[in-house]
C-alpha cells in the first residue's frame, strides 16, 4: 500500500465533491465537474492521466447521435461488463446538479471509438423506463444481478426534495430521504418495479452496495430522520422468476457505521477495500477495511490504512473515487490557506502488490510519448479531421496531453507548431500557416499516410484535397497514402463518390 501525493495541472478546480470517476476501456473518467470549463470540454468529461506525481486531464468527445448529459454530483453509477454483444458501458440515474436541480434520467454511457491520438469518443444516451418509475433522487445506489439467467439493476436509497405540497417559502431547499423502497429494472425492455420490504423501514443515504451473483449488500450510509450511521448491513436477494420477480431481505449484525465511502475492486474475484467516509458529521473515518463476497455470504477484514499526511487528519471534509484496480484519487481541501493557491489536496492511494506495481511500472516504462506539445491550446471537436486509423497503428503515438485542460486558454489564441512530418514537398509552416479549410480553427487538417515507416500525417492542404473530398475521407475508414507514397487511388476515390 503507498500514498502518492499528486500535482494537478490547471484542473484543481474542476474535482469537486459529488463528482464520479469512471473506468471505460481502460481510461479513468472524470464525470460530474465544476460547472462548465469553457469551450475545450462542452462535453464536461474528462480523460484523467496520473504521470511522474502530476495529474492532468484531456477533453473527452461525444458521438453525434449523443445527448446532452448535465453535470451530475453524487449519482447512482454502476458498470455493465459485456454481455451478449454489449459493449462494456455505465448506468448513470440521478444526481444533483452545481444549480441545485435534482435529476430522475437514467444514462447509458458506452465507448464510441478510439480515434488518432488514442483519442477517446463516447457515446451518451437516455434511457426510458416503463412502470414503476423512481423519482429524482442523488446518493443513491445501483447494482446489477444476476439470476436464472437473467439480469437485471437494482436501485436502492437516495434523497430527495420535500414533496411538492409540503414545501414551502421556508423549507423549498429542505431534502428528505426518499422512501425504503427498492426499484428493480430489466434494461432490455424498460421495464421497472417497485418493491417494499418490511426490513428496510428507514430511508437511507450515501451507503455502499455490493453484488454478487443474485444479492446485494448495502452497507453503512446516512438517515435524516435519525441524522445518525448506523452499523447497517442488509442483504438483498433476487430472484428472477417469469412473470414477476420475487425479493427478499436479510438483517446481518457485521455491518459498518460509515457514509460517503470510496470503494475500489482489488482483483477479478469479489474482494473489495473500503477507505474514507464519515462516522459522524464532524469525524471522519481513518480506517480501512477489506470486503470479501463468496458463497458463505460477505467477510470484513481489517486493512492497515496509509500514513494519513496532517493535512488529511486535520482536514473535515474528504472525497474522491476509484481510479482502477486496488488504486484510489483522494481529494481534501486547503481549508483556505492563502499559501495554496490550489483548492484541494490531491493523493493517489494504492492498495497493490509490491510485484504488481513492478509490473505496471514496467509498462509504463516502455511507453513512448511525445512531449513537444505540452503547452499546445486544447482542441475542440472540429479543429481536426481525422482518417480511420486502426487502434494497433497507435502504438507508437502520443496520448494527447495537447488536450489537457487549461483554465488560461480561453482568450489564448496563439499559433503554436505542430508534431508532424509532412511530404517531402510541404509548403505549409506550421508556426506561421493561416486556414485554409472552413473546418480548421486552430491547426492545419491532416490524413494520416498508412505507407512508408510507421506512417505519418500530411497537410490535407500539400495533398491538393478539396475541402468536400476532405470531409468525405474524414468520414471513411480506409486507409490512404500521401503523393510522395503514391497518393489517393483514384479507384478508392470513385467508390467514395459513389456511396455518398
Amino acid at each position: 500500500m503507498t500514498m502518492q501525493p499528486l500535482t494537478p495541472v490547471n484542473c484543481a478546480g474542476l474535482l469537486q465533491p459529488g463528482c464520479s470517476l469512471l473506468q471505460l476501456d481502460g481510461e479513468v473518467l472524470l464525470f460530474g465537474q465544476k460547472g462548465w470549463p469553457k469551450r475545450s470540454c462542452p462535453t464536461g468529461v474528462f480523460g484523467v492521466r496520473f504521470k511522474h506525481g502530476e495529474m492532468k486531464l484531456r477533453a473527452i468527445s461525444f458521438s453525434n447521435d449523443s445527448c446532452y448529459l448535465p453535470p451530475l454530483r453524487c449519482p447512482a453509477v454502476c458498470r455493465l461488463d459485456p454481455y451478449d454483444g454489449f459493449p462494456e458501458s455505465y448506468l448513470i440515474h440521478g444526481g444533483r446538479t452545481p444549480n441545485n436541480e435534482i435529476s430522475s434520467s437514467l444514462y447509458l454511457l458506452t465507448m464510441d471509438s478510439r480515434g488518432c491520438n488514442r483519442k477517446l469518443t463516447i457515446c451518451c444516451k437516455e434511457k426510458e423506463l416503463l412502470g414503476e418509475v423512481p423519482g429524482a433522487r442523488y446518493g443513491h445506489t445501483m447494482s446489477m444481478v444476476q439470476s436464472r439467467g437473467k439480469t437485471a439493476c437494482v436501485l436502492f436509497g437516495g434523497r430527495s426534495y420535500m414533496p411538492a405540497g409540503e414545501r414551502t417559502t421556508e423549507s423549498w431547499n429542505s431534502v428528505v430521504d426518499c422512501p425504503p423502497q427498492v426499484f428493480l429494472f430489466d434494461l432490455e425492455f424498460g421495464c421497472s418495479s417497485a418493491h417494499t420490504l418490511p426490513e428496510l423501514n428507514d430511508g437511507q443515504s450515501f451507503h455502499l452496495a455490493l453484488a454478487r451473483e443474485d444479492c446485494v449488500y448495502f452497507i453503512g450510509g446516512h438517515s435524516l430522520t435519525s441524522d445518525s450511521r448506523p452499523p447497517r448491513l442488509f442483504r438483498l436477494h433476487v430472484e428472477l422468476l417469469q412473470g414477476s420477480p420475487l425479493l427478499s431481505c436479510e438483517i446481518l449484525e457485521t455491518g459498518i457505521s460509515i457514509s460517503s465511502a470510496i470503494i475500489t475492486r482489488t482483483g477479478p474475484a469479489h474482494r473489495y477495500i473500503v477507505l474514507g467516509g464519515y462516522k459522524s458529521d464532524s469525524q471522519k473515518r481513518m480506517e480501512c477495511s477489506a470486503v470479501i463476497l463468496d458463497e458463505k455470504g460477505i467477510q470484513f477484514e481489517t486493512v492497515e490504512p496509509p500514513k494519513w499526511t496532517p493535512d488529511i487528519s486535520h482536514s473535515r471534509t474528504w472525497f474522491g473515487g476509484s481510479t482502477g484496480e486496488g488504486s484510489v484519487l483522494l481529494a481534501v481541501p486547503t481549508e483556505g490557506r492563502p499559501s495554496q493557491p490550489e483548492m484541494h489536496y490531491f493523493y493517489q492511494v494504492s492498495f497493490q502488490k509490491e510485484e504488481e506495481r513492478k509490473d505496471e511500472e514496467g509498462i509504463l516504462g516502455c511507453s513512448q510519448e511525445s512531449t513537444d506539445y505540452d503547452n499546445s491550446t486544447p482542441l475542440e471537436d472540429s479543429e481536426e479531421l481525422y482518417f480511420g486509423r486502426e487502434p494497433h497503428e497507435l502504438e507508437d503515438s502520443s496520448d494527447g496531453e495537447g488536450d489537457a485542460y487549461n483554465e488560461d486558454d480561453e482568450e489564448d489564441e496563439s499559433q503554436t507548431g505542430y508534431w508532424i512530418k509532412c511530404c517531402l514537398g510541404c509548403q505549409v509552416n506550421p508556426n506561421t500557416w493561416e486556414p485554409y479549410y472552413s473546418t480548421e480553427l486552430h491547426r492545419p487538417a491532416m490524413i494520416f499516410c498508412s505507407r512508408g515507416e510507421g506512417g505519418h500525417w500530411v497537410h490535407a492542404q500539400c495533398m491538393e484535397l478539396t475541402e468536400t473530398l476532405l470531409v468525405r475521407l474524414s468520414q471513411g475508414s480506409k486507409k490512404y497514402f500521401c503523393l510522395d507514397h503514391g497518393g489517393l487511388r483514384l479507384s478508392d476515390i470513385l467508390s467514395l463518390f459513389i456511396h455518398w
